[in-house]
């Protein structure tokens, strides 16, 4: 059966924004901005629910782009081209984020971009959104930003090769707690819902069966609780500067 997912009434979304992770999209809006944003784009304004594993319309002929309100999404590229054992870039967003940025420049281009929870995105569309970036310098300033913050936090996360598998992991794991996780409100831990071991080794390009080992060691540490789809963060400052035999 499908999670059911809840749709916020577009007064709802005038509140909020501000609280979304640090750096994306949506916290780097000013105050004024936002409510600026929503009324700019009123056509687009209502909200669209996703189930998971289903897929943001993002594909060539797709026209809009996407501000993610709630969930977790993974997207997919194929520089090389689809087939068996061919490399894929693989990345996560999560609350706060535009996603689908590309259309803003290529309206054709195009991105698999599959929600690995219930999720909640707003629409809007690519050419319009092009008009207000040029009428509102803060608003584009504030796209710009965060997409810069990503680019860098990316490289952070997946350009570290060399780097020994359980490091590797405890970065990404870092990344989602900072990009995607929620407080849990009874311990104050960091709750991770979405990607699975599969999704963390497809974006991190190394066996599922190294994930499973490096899990295992972090849990084994005490630094994480792990569950089908979700990790809990013990200590989200230990995890991201966990090396390999012990944490830091």
């Amino acid at each position: 059966m499908p999670s059911t997912v809840v749709i916020p009434r577009p007064a709802d979304l005038l509140l909020g924004h501000e609280n979304k992770p640090e750096g994306s999209f949506l916290h780097r809006l000013k105050a004024e901005d936002w409510p600026a944003l929503l009324a700019l784009l009123q056509s687009e304004l209502d909200a669209s629910g996703f189930v998971r594993d289903q897929c943001l319309p993002l594909g060539p002929e797709g026209r809009d782009v996407y501000i993610i309100w709630d969930g977790v999404v993974r997207q997919d590229r194929f520089p090389l081209g689809r087939g068996e054992h061919v490399p894929t870039v693989t990345r996560f967003r999560g609350r706060g984020q535009l996603v689908g940025e590309a259309k803003l420049i290529t309206p054709d281009s195009a991105v698999v971009t599959k929600c690995l929870t219930p999720t909640v995105a707003i629409p809007c569309r690519a050419r319009h959104l092009n008009v207000l970036l040029r009428r509102r310098q803060d608003i584009q300033v504030a796209l710009l930003c965060s997409l810069e913050e990503r680019s860098r936090s990316d490289e952070l996360v997946y350009t570290m090769a060399t780097r020994p598998p359980v490091e590797r992991v405890s970065r990404l794991l870092a990344h989602l707690a900072d990009t995607t996780g929620v407080p849990d409100p009874r311990t104050g831990w960091t709750v991770i819902t979405g990607p699975g071991q599969k999704d963390i080794a497809a974006s991190l390009q190394i066996a599922v069966s190294t994930v499973e080992n490096a899990v295992r060691t972090l849990r084994y540490q005490g630094v994480i609780e792990a569950r089908y789809r979700q990790f809990v963060v013990h200590d989200v400052d230990e995890l991201r500067h966990f090396h390999a035999g012990s944490p830091a």
